[in-house]
């Protein structure tokens, strides 16, 4: 049974005229234990697809499955329960609480699960120990690294034991090391039997990834199985040039953006300006002639 399912899934933003179409009809099926990255320009609708996943939010049409129980129409309370017990979040910008310690930003999850203080804080302990941050679990985000922030960060993610973990960039605000660090991390947790989805525009990270899917304007453009160690063979091209265009979609384009942008009435050349094209007078001569 696959893990995600998403059917004809359409998410639209706003009313009326100012509609906007983040996904257009999504169709995709990933299996338990892949390693997904997505990939797509600013825009496509990633962060959509990641947030309806998620449970974030709702699709507007289509159907989407978790572990094989239809989620897409439940009841906010309802959604943040499975969310809590099933999914595991790792943001671009951490989002650690900068007055608690890692050991306690990592705890803070299982507090949503009645779990006494001090098994929370012996369990988020042996979570920080598996991603190589034993001997840094009392320190604030402030006195970390990247890298070691977003390893927090990570563990956070996974003190609930969660089956599917979503990262959105997690290595866009890392420098290179640190974004090695923080793959060569996820790739681990892979190893141990769980489902990762992650966001990023850096190519070079589909080395971890066993499939890589491509999004452009709403919609999934190609979905490619890779071995692991090695660069996505689209990623390798230009993937965020656009699709070339006919004459036609340039006139519809042209003729869009002069609905959008109201005319204004061409304005006749000023009397002053017209002056200042004038030849000089005489006494503009005189002065010349004195110097």
């Amino acid at each position: 049974m696959p893990v995600i399912e998403i059917k004809d899934v359409s998410k639209l933003y706003g009313f009326g005229d100012a509609t906007t179409l983040a996904l257009d009809e999504v169709d995709l099926v990933i299996e338990e234990g892949e390693f997904v990255a997505i990939m797509g320009p600013s825009g496509c609708g990633k962060s959509t697809l990641m947030n309806l996943i998620g449970l974030l939010d709702r699709p507007t049409h289509g159907d989407y499955h978790l572990n094989g129980r239809k989620v897409s129409r439940l009841r906010p309370n309802h959604a943040a329960k499975i969310r809590r017990d099933t999914i595991g979040f790792i943001f671009q910008s951490f989002n650690l609480l900068p007055k608690l310690t890692a050991l306690e930003n990592v705890a803070l999850p299982l507090t949503y699960k009645n779990i006494s203080l001090t098994k929370r804080l012996k369990m988020a302990s042996n979570i920080l120990e598996r991603v190589g941050m034993k001997d840094r679990e009392y320190y604030l985000p402030s006195q970390l690294s990247g890298g070691q922030v977003q390893c927090a960060a990570i563990a956070r993610a996974l003190v609930n034991n969660p089956k599917l973990i979503i990262a959105d960039e997690p290595t866009g605000n890392l420098d290179s090391t640190g974004s090695r660090l923080v793959m060569e991390l996820l790739s681990e947790v892979h190893r141990m039997g769980n489902t990762i989805l992650f966001v990023t525009h850096n190519p070079e990270l589909t080395r971890y990834a066993t499939r890589v899917v491509y999004m452009h304007d709403g919609t999934i453009v190609q979905d490619e199985q890779t071995a692991i160690g090695q660069v996505a063979s689209t990623a390798k091209k230009a993937l965020y040039k656009t699709a070339p265009t006919s004459e036609e979609d340039d006139l519809a384009g042209v003729s869009a953006l002069m609905k959008a942008v109201p005319s204004t009435p061409s304005k006749r050349t000023s009397k002053p300006t017209a002056k200042k094209n004038r030849k000089p007078n005489k006494t503009t001569k005189k002065a010349k002639a004195k110097r």
